[in-house]
């Protein structure tokens, strides 16, 4: 099984209609980047809640990650907005 394990927080939550999710990954899926293309290209919630893909986070098994970071079956994937101190 090639299956990642998809988390969404705050309003990406609310955009896909889901916390968590577990997702096939697609060929030629294998960064960051292009798992938010392959989202986007869900269109409805998805498109919505990544439209804004400069501002969104990510971190690949808990640790954050850049558009470029490599992506593998088993991996935690979790999009989340900016998240400000204070």
């Amino acid at each position: 099984m090639n299956a990642v394990t998809i988390l969404y927080f705050a309003w990406l939550r609310d955009r896909t209609g889901h916390a968590e999710e577990t997702l096939e990954l697609p060929v030629g899926v294998t960064t960051i980047a292009d798992l938010i293309a392959h989202l986007r290209a869900r269109g409805g919630g998805y498109e919505a809640a990544f439209s804004l893909g400069r501002v969104i986070r990510a971190a690949v098994n808990q640790d954050f990650a850049a558009p470029d970071t490599e992506i593998a079956a088993g991996d935690e994937i979790a999009f989340f907005p900016p998240v400000t101190g204070g």
